[in-house]
């Protein structure tokens, strides 16, 4: 599993025009689903991304995690961060798991997160989502498990 998280003033998920999730101040977390990944690997990513130290403290030191400010994750299935552009200029995809086993996982660290007492808003897995946000610094973080 992989996530890119940003650091957001604020964010909107839209599927067809319709808003979906929005959130304050917080992460704005695209993440992705590798084949042969488990829950083990969901409960890192959580845990990572719950006590990830981005936010700046009284001493404008990045030392204070999303839980500490109050803030929110935006959390966005995307099993394009597994794509594979070495080879030609189109990425190969196959690296990323099936989307029945991904959708699962994906729901699954949602509430790991959730019950790391961060608010979680999702995306809707397999839609064409438009997200509009505001990065804070900007901060983005890449993590691999």
């Amino acid at each position: 599993m992989k996530f890119v998280a940003q650091r957001v003033l604020c964010a909107e998920l839209t599927v067809n025009g319709e808003p979906v999730s929005e959130i304050g101040r917080g992460l704005v977390v695209f993440f992705g689903i590798k084949r042969g990944d488990g829950e083990q690997q969901a409960e890192k990513c959580a845990e990572k991304l719950a006590n990830l130290r981005v936010f700046e403290d009284g001493a404008g030191k990045m030392n204070l995690s999303v839980k500490e400010v109050g803030g929110e994750i935006l959390f966005v299935s995307q099993f394009t961060l597994y794509g594979d552009a070495r080879k030609g200029n189109r990425p190969s995809f196959t690296e990323a798991e099936r989307p029945e086993r991904a959708e699962a996982l994906y729901g699954y660290a949602a509430d790991c997160l959730r019950a790391q007492d961060v608010p979680v808003k999702t995306g809707v897995f397999g839609a064409d989502m438009k997200i509009a946000q505001t990065n804070d610094g900007p901060v983005t973080i890449l993590y691999e498990v």
